[in-house]
């Protein structure tokens, strides 16, 4: 329940004015007027955008569900965005080499707004065209954002190009702060939106052309978002100067493949590697069939799991941003990625069980508002240690990559645990779509499975 390229905090986000660079620092030659400025625009951009993002996620599922088809759909539309982004993401990269950073920003922006749009659309082209179309324009706007979300990688070389080398690893956590905090307040927006008062007063005021349904209203705002995001960079975002080494051009020319054998090929890469793709398809069955799981256990419509995932995306800001930095200090990253594994994967199974606490502790009252039932508290204490789990392993995995690369080579020992993360997240979501067809804790359940050679593997090994 995050995004796939949001990346985890570290320590350089308990500083925050440390990662941005100083106007009288003369170390190199400022590649913007005004770095500060420049760093907290292209921020702000990567929050409005993320927020966009967000608004869809509890509407997704139920969307898919209104045109009577198989969740097993849901699963196909999750991994059609992973691996639109997986391909696109170094094109877009090498691109703002080519062209600019400014450019590839603010146009895959307007096309992400774009794909919101047509997302939107795609209950129109239901009623009026058929099923297929519908699925055929739900996919297409999908693999459209997708594509355009690979701006990451023009985001983080923009920060690169603006901040000093000693200070870049905390003005990239920011970037990451930003994913956080957009997931924070997307879930939230997109939750009020669907909710019935508020579209029965869009339907009101909105022209006949436009549809106002619980899922359009939050494609729509998305889509408002990225707008919003380009207007705020077309007015604010600077173009930075940049030099190219020789050296910078011969890594350009190494292909992804090429990437992938060399992270593979070294020793201390390959576990991590390896460990990525695992983690990001074990926790597949959490990303894409949460919100049809409580839908179906609990009844909850896209405005309350929305609220859930707020909940989620707040103990992530906590866990990542403070939480696991201070654990950092006094254990390993490796026994932080071990003891991770293990509570992520007891929250796995804990999950599917929330729907069962009704019936083995019946008659239990609670008190208070006639929400706050036994199975919710349930709920809410599993997807706490599933937010616990997950920045424990995330963070941690981050940390050992760093410091298994030279410093020449850590943004593609990144680039390559990051892309292996995204094919996890590509192969992941449809399979466990389809195995919640057959029993709906069968997603929760394999994806411990997964944990379970992950937490053996990094107890056993020692710094």
């Amino acid at each position: 329940m995050t995004h796939p390229e949001g990346g985890a905090a570290d320590d350089g986000l308990e500083n925050v004015a440390d990662a941005v660079p100083d106007a009288d620092d003369d170390a190199q030659p400022p590649a913007v007027a005004n770095p500060r400025r420049a760093l907290a625009v292209v921020i702000g951009v990567v929050f409005i955008d993320l927020v966009g993002f967000g608004i869809v996620i509890p509407i997704l599922p139920f969307y898919v569900r209104s045109f009577g088809v198989s969740d097993a759909f849901i699963g196909l539309l999750a991994a059609s965005y992973s691996l639109a982004q997986f391909l696109a993401a170094p094109t877009l990269g090498r691109l703002s080499d080519r062209i600019g950073r400014r450019p590839v920003l603010l146009a895959s922006l307007a096309a992400a707004g774009v794909a919101w749009v047509t997302f939107g659309y795609a209950g129109v082209a239901g009623e009026r065209f058929g099923t297929v179309a519908a699925l055929a324009t739900l996919f297409a706007s999908r693999t459209l954002a997708g594509a355009m979300g690979g701006n990451i990688a023009a985001a983080q070389a923009y920060v690169a190009d603006i901040t000093p080398r000693d200070r870049r690893a905390g003005a990239l956590g920011l970037i990451g702060a930003a994913f956080g905090l957009g997931f924070v307040f997307g879930p939230a927006i997109g939750g009020l939106l669907a909710a019935d008062p508020v579209v029965a007063r869009a339907d009101a005021l909105l022209p006949a052309f436009v549809p106002a349904t619980a899922y359009s209203l939050p494609s729509f705002a998305a889509a408002g978002m990225s707008f919003l995001a380009v207007g705020v960079g077309a007015r604010f975002l600077e173009e930075p100067a940049r030099t190219r080494s020789a050296a910078d051009a011969g890594r350009r020319r190494t292909t992804a493949i090429g990437q992938f054998r060399e992270a593979l090929a070294s020793a201390a890469l390959r576990p991590l590697t390896l460990t990525y793709f695992v983690v990001a398809v074990a926790f597949a069955g959490v990303q894409v069939m949460f919100i049809p799981y409580v839908a179906d256990a609990f009844g909850y419509d896209a405005t309350a799991a929305a609220f859930l995932l707020t909940y989620v995306g707040v103990l992530g800001a906590v866990n990542q941003g403070v939480l696991v930095g201070r654990l950092s200090r006094v254990v390993s990253s490796r026994t932080l990625v071990a003891g991770g594994a293990v509570v992520l994967g007891a929250a796995l199974v804990a999950i599917p069980a929330t729907g069962l606490v009704d019936g083995a502790f019946g008659g239990v009252a609670l008190g208070g508002p006639s929400w706050l039932t036994l199975p919710l508290v349930a709920l809410l204490l599993a997807l706490a240690a599933l937010s616990l789990g997950n920045a424990l392993v995330n963070v941690s995995l981050a940390t050992l990559v760093s410091t298994s690369a030279d410093d020449a080579a850590q943004g593609a020992a990144f680039g390559v645990t990051q892309g292996a993360s995204s094919l996890g997240r590509t192969v992941g979501p449809p399979l466990m779509a389809a195995l919640y067809t057959v029993a709906v804790a069968s997603p929760f359940l394999a994806g411990a499975l997964l944990l379970v050679p992950v937490a053996v593997a990094f107890g056993r090994r020692r710094e």
